[in-house]
């Protein structure tokens, strides 16, 4: 929509990024390189639209997917074949990182969401959505191992490994 922007749609209003503050685009990289599935039938997209209802069109910071439809080099992509979504935080993505997009995710079915935040330094992992969110929840220090089984690979990342910002407390 913007050129050399990110752009996502968010309760009907357009939201562009122009960039990526240093922790949460280190971060995003980290988390890209040592999560990366494996086996041949996984794929992952990055920052490509997923139409999720009327009002919502989310771009995830990473979505794991069959690797026959990322193949597919498409312009978007279906929640439907989300099995893990994740967004990494930004000082203004926070609420949708936490809120909105944790209701949303669950009630189009994705088995897993996962939200990395170099600001608070943990990865939530959720889990068994519902129509009002994601009934499973584990909050995971960086410095652990966040290693989520789904459908088509395992995900795996060290988070020792990645940055986060230095004024976290």
């Amino acid at each position: 929509m913007f050129p050399g922007y990110r752009t996502e749609i968010v309760g009907g209003q357009p939201r562009a990024e122009s960039g990526q503050a240093a922790p949460r685009q280190d971060d995003q990289a980290a988390v890209e390189r040592a999560g990366a599935p494996g086996p041949g039938g996984v794929g992952r997209l990055s920052d490509v639209a997923v139409p999720m209802d009327d009002s919502n069109e989310f771009c995830p910071d990473l979505a794991v997917i069959p690797a026959a439809e990322v193949a597919k080099n498409l312009s978007a992509y279906s929640p439907e074949l989300i099995e893990i979504a994740i967004e990494v935080v930004s000082p203004s993505s926070v609420r949708n990182d936490y809120e909105v997009k944790d209701r949303a995710y669950a009630r189009r079915g994705i088995p897993h969401y996962l939200i990395f935040d170099p600001y608070r330094r943990h990865c939530v992992t959720l889990w068994n959505p519902g129509p009002d969110g994601y009934l499973g929840r584990d909050t995971i220090p960086y410095g652990k191992q966040v290693t989520v089984a789904s459908g088509i690979g395992t995900l795996s990342v060290d988070t020792a490994a990645l940055p986060v910002d230095p004024s976290a407390v």
